[in-house]
């Protein structure tokens, strides 16, 4: 394991998870001390306060979505009045940040979503963009690794962040990515039960879910793929034998001949377009899920597809 990746994680231990309850005994290092490293937001709230049960989802499902750059520490107002009245708490909800020891920011009541992602995107650009959490740096590390098919380092890298952030979306979804790369898709469904999909509202992180699902979802089909040179035989006694068509398709997919896939599923749409409830085609938007919108194939195929369905 690289040196410097295993320091980073190292260093981050102290952070703990990303989200946390706090009090006015552990404010000074919960939020003050932490915040010498990153962004720490803290969230007054109590049970009694419906504008507080509305905002707190939505906080910290943007908080795991920053990956490392801001924490979040909760505290319950009635049980801290005394806290409260230090930091002039008035109305709840209540949101601080801190950064290097001081508060920089903060508002009050349930905000949409997008206000709570502006706040944490001000808060980012006030410590450089990372917060100078050496999470975001081995997130960084651990996807460049998966991206040079390092699969098992990336791996390895991804599970280190997790034992100091287990919620950790990025590393959750990396690490579910390398274990398919490394032909364990029981371990990446696992993996994917834990995710909220919800919470990965990023569109980068959306779109890598999605090509997850989708892959599993593919292998799964896989298995119940027929031989291909029998239904190949078969296609070419009875070019309307859409059925065994289908299957060749879902053979040639069991085999990584995507494109061979692609054609089969293809050659059903110009035949008959609306075949077993639009069955051919979607299972072609499948394959170009799992391959993802930019990849040459997607692009070359979903041309093919426009081409068909609008001449």
């Amino acid at each position: 394991m690289d040196p410097m990746i295993g320091a980073a994680t190292q260093a981050s231990a102290p952070s703990g998870n990303l989200v946390k309850d706090g009090d006015i005994q552990s404010f000074a290092t919960d939020v003050i001390e932490a915040s010498r490293q990153r962004p720490i937001i803290i969230d007054f709230w109590a049970d009694w306060c419906g504008p507080c049960k509305q905002l707190m989802p939505a906080l910290e499902a943007a908080v795991k979505q920053a990956a490392g750059a801001v924490a979040l520490v909760k505290i319950n107002a009635d049980q801290n009045q005394q806290l409260c009245t230090q930091l002039q708490v008035q109305s709840l909800p209540t949101v601080l940040a801190f950064w290097q020891g001081q508060p920089v920011d903060g508002f009050q009541g349930a905000v949409p979503p997008s206000e709570i992602n502006a706040f944490i995107e001000r808060l980012k650009k006030v410590s450089g963009g990372t917060g100078n959490d050496p999470i975001a740096g081995a997130l960084d590390k651990a996807d460049e690794l998966l991206a040079a098919n390092q699969t098992m380092e990336a791996a390895q890298l991804f599970q280190q962040i997790l034992t100091h952030e287990n919620t950790n979306l990025r590393a959750l979804i990396g690490l579910a990515e390398a274990s398919l790369a490394l032909g364990e898709p029981d371990q990446a469904k696992q993996i994917l039960d834990t995710i909220d999909s919800k919470a990965a509202a990023e569109a980068k992180l959306t779109e890598r879910l999605k090509k997850i699902e989708t892959a599993i979802e593919l292998l799964e089909q896989a298995e119940n793929a027929g031989d291909a040179t029998t239904l190949e035989a078969a296609v070419e006694a009875d070019p309307l034998n859409h059925q065994a068509r289908f299957d060749l398709a879902l053979a040639r997919q069991a085999s990584g001949d995507m494109a061979g896939a692609a054609e089969a599923l293809l050659a059903i749409i110009m035949r008959e377009r609306e075949w077993n409830e639009d069955g051919a085609r979607s299972q072609l938007l499948k394959l170009f899920d799992a391959a993802g919108p930019t990849d040459p194939f997607t692009l070359k195929y979903r041309r093919r597809l426009s081409s068909i369905l609008f001449s």
